[in-house]
């Protein structure tokens, strides 16, 4: 097994595709079939992107390629962004199953149970142990292809993002096997001696504490604690230290928490939510997020000091579970609202990847939406950095 990324810049995507070659090469000339190709191209490339995709293709000599536009390009410990770029990763996988397909909004429709959707994929519920996906924002409901493929595939991570390109026009394009598409979803399902291990970072730091939600209907939580949520809230702000309290009165979040059943609430048992206002009246507060009676909740909060606390502890945690093994190599999908906008600096986190994680081959994206599981349960977030280590299926 072996992983190998390059990532190159430049205004004629020739030039870069052969300095990605250049890179590559070692890896290329080796004895190792390619297994798979992931590619993603700046949206200044677009006018060339069919005959861009089909000479990745020829030049890696993958099984499968897949990938798609991005506004930033990202490869192992740096990222471009407002420049045309390209990054390319090519991996060996001995012993891997991998299917491809590419779905449109029209065949999300037409699938209403599981086995519609294994018909569809022609992948069983048993036969694949992660989904990468890439989608098109502008052309398909993710939200429904989401709980489509996670319903036929109970506990399955699905890892991926929502292609992005000039943000003056709403189209992008996704890459497979050979062939460009401005609509739709491109899917890989990975199985046999290969899976994922997830790193979804949210960009949150909790503040207060964990409390319960005692009267809650559809987006809306009336009380926590039996108290109005409003006055929990104000009590947890004021609670805080001055400089945190600063910080949190203008960059607040909710978690949710995806579970009951632990002892101790940590980073990665919340999903993230947006905290969409405040009723004073009735002490009500509206979330981006269904909820409910029962359910664990605790506010975030999110800046660019939380969201680099947050990545970096839980790069830290995967890390300890890996226990010494090192990934054969990551996906890495930025939402388009972190990079130099959040962070004030380049690179931030594909370096904060390669300080915990050392040098594995990475290659991604700056998405649209992010695509990740947490708990596991599969989710769309926002401002979210989600990462697909691909590892043995036994380290999982």
């Amino acid at each position: 097994m072996r992983g190998a990324a390059a990532i190159a810049q430049g205004p004629a995507w020739r030039e870069a595709l052969e300095e990605l070659a250049r890179q590559l090469q070692p890896a290329l000339e080796g004895e190792d079939e390619i297994d798979l190709a992931m590619l993603f191209a700046s949206p200044q490339y677009q006018e060339g992107y069919v005959s861009l995709v089909e000479e990745a293709q020829k030049v890696t000599g993958a099984r499968s390629l897949i990938g798609c536009s991005g506004q930033g390009i990202i490869g192992t410990g740096r990222e471009i962004e407002g420049e045309p770029a390209l990054s390319l990763m090519t991996l060996a996988l001995p012993g891997a199953g991998i299917r491809s397909i590419h779905l449109s909004q029209d065949d999300i429709e037409r699938c209403s149970t599981p086995e519609d959707w294994h018909r569809l994929t022609g992948v069983p519920a048993g036969d694949v142990n992660a989904w990468l996906i890439f989608a098109d924002p502008f052309s398909l409901d993710a939200e429904k292809l989401l709980d489509g493929m996670s319903a036929a595939y109970p506990g399955t991570p699905l890892v991926g993002g929502l292609a992005s390109g000039d943000s003056q026009v709403q189209r992008t394009h996704l890459f497979l096997d050979g062939q460009v598409y401005d609509q739709g979803a491109v899917a890989l399902a990975l199985s046999g001696s290969y899976t994922v291990r997830t790193i979804v970072s949210q960009g949150a730091s909790p503040i207060g504490e964990t409390w319960a939600i005692t009267s809650a209907e559809g987006n809306l939580i009336r009380t926590i604690a039996g108290r109005p949520a409003y006055d929990v809230l104000v009590e947890t702000l004021q609670a805080l230290p001055p400089e945190l309290y600063q910080r949190a009165r203008t960059n607040l979040l909710v978690g949710l928490a995806m579970s009951e059943y632990r002892e101790e609430f940590r980073r990665g048992d919340f999903l993230i939510r947006n905290l969409l206002g405040v009723d004073q009246a009735s002490g009500a507060l509206a979330v981006g997020a269904m909820t409910r009676v029962g359910q664990t909740i605790q506010f975030q909060l999110r800046d660019p000091s939380a969201a680099d606390e947050d990545l970096r502890e839980l790069l830290v945690s995967a890390k300890t579970e890996l226990a010494g093994q090192e990934p054969v190599a990551a996906l890495l999908c930025s939402c388009n609202g972190r990079g130099v906008g959040l962070f004030g600096t380049p690179n931030h986190d594909a370096a904060a990847m390669a300080e915990q994680l050392g040098p594995i081959p990475v290659s991604g994206f700056f998405c649209n939406g992010e695509i990740g599981p947490v708990g596991s349960q599969n989710f769309l977030h926002g401002f979210t950095a989600s990462i697909a280590l691909i590892v043995p299926q036994d380290q999982r």
